[in-house]
């Protein structure tokens, strides 16, 4: 079976029984504090699990793409080495809400594996929860009993808490789980070791395909685990892997799902896959992160230097310097494998097909820039390792964490030299940093703790600004040492955080006119979490819920100015923009779009008159809600890449003709809400990527008022011109000719000097020593008669000293065939001499400036120089 077939098999397995089909959910996370990007299958479903949301469906299935390289799941530097880590990889997954549960998903998944894709059933072996008296849990006796009526009981293997007992987190659902493992040996191998023995113990040819997990607990802060009101079962099985097993390969990357992109790495390279293990896996390497930086970046996430995007940014760099390295790619190469991966998940996941250009293109800028760094970086190795015998592990962390080496090409590097590296050293910088970072992120959350009956919240924020609601539930949320609390309201007419758009704030007033104020609103994991700084006297009762209605309403004219702003950039520069991200906050907005050039003035200029044009005809928001999704789609309703859209969705139109866009925020009842629309800054974010930042109503009024402010306070300056214009023009010609004429004295003042200089030059072992203190008004005057000097004299020797706008400044120059034959360096010289002036300069070894804060040393300093002549 080709990898499609296999995928195709699994999905219309459990169609058959009765399961929906889901599409994958992004890779990149929203709305979920606890993860950057989607590591399960489960992860679009943890609401459901949390008992935050009710399922659509009792049953789906559904192939997501995953991505490993952070926090606990992070297998970034094995992929390659080995043959079965990934990055991005593909899990098969079917899920039961409350339905089915162990009979069912064992049942099944020995039928898939072994009547459909015909598995051999004497490779296979499966692992049960053996328990754990501390935690109070029996052996899984009932997956035990159900196994056995398929597999013979020298298979079923026990397994302890590390191994089959899954939890989401520290905290929430959890439960004992059954894997599958595949036993891929040669028959002379398994004849000699048995299978049982090599279960979970990392051997790369019996591998773990497949993990039924069993939800029956929730696991609280306290490490108790409850019961959960009902049962779910959550599988997930590795694609790849499966792919593996049953195309009867050693390796998934001598699969059908990475081969053609491994054959063309191939050819480009000029190399043979198979050939030598570093070109190998160098090429696995670029097979695999290709996956996961393309995908992230179709779902939303351009590389960056800072969280998500950083994380995309090294996977990238760790593919270049693989290329670089070792097949020898010193020019960029790896965006060129995007159409074909493009191609290959086409059918499957086609955001990728649908923005490959835009994919390509931020590959390539940031493959550009890397090698750039990567250059810098050696070169900075080969100055370092000029001057040390061994590489400390302090500048072994500073090539990782700037320059972005990994350690094994440092290693690599020293190797060549013969030099050896400070791994310890290493270990405790990369140590320190993630601790940092740890720290400065830490959050302690604690339980939720019930106060009225109820599971969701009702929001009615889009029809009304004020609501009676009761508390459901709060909890305490420590971060950094401040403790903060989060709300759960039966209903709200808060929006939270979501699309750009900053959450609400406002107040909850108790029946007692007590007033406990919300300082921000956002969504997790379905849940709309109002935030306050202390708890209401009284939990219980009635509260009325109360917006902020002058933020909300800013906040609405500058989110609904985006809607007009993308229509209009699409119209001025063409059809190929997107958006790839907003702000939308009472005092401004932010808009990302895709466009790979600067967008000029006139361009601007054409969008601000289009969005104003659209805010003066006043048109009426068309607002449709609970739209299937697939029918706002077929009416050209345009959808963001990287959004998780459900069955139903909120269309908000402003002209049929004009703009049509899926939204969940909030937006005015008309344009001419807006007020007026003006940019205030055009640049570039990312590769590919510019921003616009624009204010609107009153803000916008108050920069327009601000602007004619400062041009009549320039019109009395100018004593009220009629062409003010013309006459700043004057102005400036004047000055500019002025400056011109200052700079010619103050050369002519040097050259001058340089006379009066020429007869104080001293005579000290066959040099011309000259050293003083010179009175001159700048930098380029005091370098100017420096050089003239230079060009009077033999084997000169020259420091001058002046105090330029209240601070000291040195200037060494020494004639060149002296500096070469007394092997002098004015760089190094006139950074002793500015201790003198508490400073600090460098140069070259003829010519070298210092500046300081002590004027009062220059008369030492000058009179030092001499000791370095002598």
């Amino acid at each position: 079976m080709t990898s499609k077939e296999i995928r195709e098999a699994f999905l219309s397995f459990f169609k058959d029984k009765f399961h929906h089909i889901v599409p994958s959910a992004p890779v990149v996370v929203k709305n979920d504090p606890t993860l950057m990007f989607t590591n399960a299958g489960m992860n679009q479903f943890k609401e459901i699990f949390l008992g935050e949301v009710p399922p659509k469906y009792p049953r789906v299935t559904d192939t997501q793409r995953c991505l490993r390289v952070s926090g606990k799941h992070n297998d970034l530097e094995e992929v390659g080495i080995d043959t079965y880590h990934h990055t991005l990889f593909e899990m098969l997954g079917n899920w039961s809400f409350g339905d089915y549960f162990k009979k069912e998903a064992i049942a099944w998944a020995w039928e898939l594996l072994t009547e459909v894709y015909k598995l051999d059933r004497d490779r296979l072996y499966v692992t049960i929860f053996e328990g754990d008296a501390k935690e109070g849990l029996e052996r899984d006796a009932e997956a035990y009993d159900l196994w056995k009526n398929h597999v013979s009981e020298d298979r079923i293997l026990l397994g302890n808490k590390k191994d089959n007992f899954w939890e989401m987190g520290e905290t929430g659902p959890c439960g004992p789980c059954s894997e599958i493992h595949y036993d891929m040996r040669p028959e002379e191998e398994r004849g000699a070791v048995r299978g049982q023995d090599l279960v979970n113990a990392d051997d790369p040819q019996v591998i773990e395909i497949w993990n039924l997990v069993f939800m029956q607990f929730n696991r609280l802060k306290s490490g108790k685990l409850e019961p959960l009101p009902a049962r779910h079962v959550d599988t997930g099985m590795g694609f790849e892997r499966l792919v593996r097993s049953i195309q009867g390969k050693t390796s998934n990357y001598d699969t059908d799902v990475f081969q053609p992109i491994i054959q063309f790495i191939a050819d480009r390279a000029g190399t043979k896959y198979g050939a030598d293990e570093k070109t190998d896996i160098a090429m696995r390497v670029l097979s695999d992160h290709i996956r996961a930086v393309s995908f992230a970046i179709a779902d939303g996430q351009l590389p960056s230097n800072n969280k998500a995007g950083y994380v995309i940014r090294r996977i990238l760099r760790r593919a270049v310097r693989y290329a670089y390295t070792f097949l020898g790619f010193k020019t960029p190469f790896i965006n060129e494998l995007v159409p074909l991966l493009a191609k290959q998940f086409e059918g499957v996941f086609d955001e990728l097909i649908q923005q490959q250009s835009f994919v390509q293109k931020v590959v390539l800028e940031e493959e550009v820039s890397f090698l750039r760094t990567l250059t810098t970086g050696i070169q900075r190795f080969e100055n370092y390792v000029a001057e040390h015998t061994a590489i400390d592990g302090d500048f072994a962390f500073e090539l990782f964490d700037t320059y972005g080496f990994p350690i094994d090409l440092t290693g690599l590097l020293a190797r060549e030299k013969g030099l050896e590296v400070d791994m310890e050293g290493f270990q405790r910088a990369l140590q320190q940093q993630k601790e940092r970072s740890r720290a400065a992120t830490a959050i302690d959350t604690g339980d939720w703790v019930t106060v009225s009956e109820g599971d969701e919240t009702e929001f009615v924020g889009y029809d009304c600004l004020e609501a009676t609601a009761r508390i459901l539930k709060y909890r305490k949320v420590t971060s950094k040492g401040k403790h903060q609390y989060q709300l759960i309201l039966s209903v709200t007419p808060f929006y939270a955080e979501g699309g750009g758009q900053v959450g609400d704030s406002g107040m909850l007033v108790s029946d007692a006119n007590e007033k406990i104020y919300i300082t921000d609103t956002k969504k997790e994991n379905g849940l709309t979490v109002h935030f306050v700084n202390e708890l209401p006297p009284v939990l219980e009762g009635d509260f009325k819920a109360v917006v902020d209605k002058h933020k909300r309403l800013d906040s609405e004219s500058n989110h609904s100015a985006t809607h007009l702003l993308h229509a209009a950039l699409r119209q001025v520069l063409g059809d190929h923009v997107d958006q790839k991200g907003s702000l939308v906050s009472p005092d401004i907005l932010r808009f990302d779009v895709s466009h790979f050039a600067k967008i000029t003035p006139e361009e601007q200029k054409q969008v601000e008159d289009i969005v104003n044009a659209k805010i003066r005809e006043n048109i009426q928001l068309k607002e449709e809600r609970q739209v299937p999704y697939q029918n706002a789609i077929d009416a050209g309703v345009r959808a963001l890449f990287g959004e998780k859209y459900g069955d139903y969705v909120r269309v908000i139109t402003f002209d049929d003709a004009f703009s049509k866009e899926l939204c969940g925020g909030t937006h005015v009842q008309s344009t001419g809400q807006i007020g007026f629309f003006k940019i205030i800054s055009e640049s570039a974010v990312a590769a590919g990527v510019r921003r616009i930042e624009a204010i609107t109503g009153s803000k916008a009024a108050a920069v327009i008022r601000e602007q004619f402010e400062l041009v009549d306070k320039m019109r009395e300056l100018m004593n009220n011109p009629k062409d003010f214009v013309s006459t700043v023009e004057k102005v400036l010609n004047e000055n500019q000719e002025l400056k011109k004429a200052i700079e010619n004295h103050i050369r002519e003042k040097s050259l001058q000097m340089k006379k009066e200089l020429e007869e104080k030059v001293e005579q000290v072992d066959g040099v011309n020593f000259l050293s003083l203190v010179v009175d001159l008004p700048s930098i380029d005057a005091v370098k100017t008669l420096a050089y003239a000097l230079k060009g009077a004299l033999d084997n000169a020797f020259v420091v001058l000293g002046a105090a330029i706008d209240g601070k000291p400044s040195l200037t060494v120059m020494i004639s060149d065939d002296l500096a070469k034959e007394r092997g002098w360096n004015a760089g190094a010289i006139v950074k002793d001499l500015a201790k003198d002036i508490q400073g600090g300069g460098g140069g070259q070894p003829f010519f070298a400036t210092a500046g300081g804060k002590l004027v009062e040393g220059l008369p030492k300093a000058i009179a030092r120089a001499k000791d370095f002549v002598k």
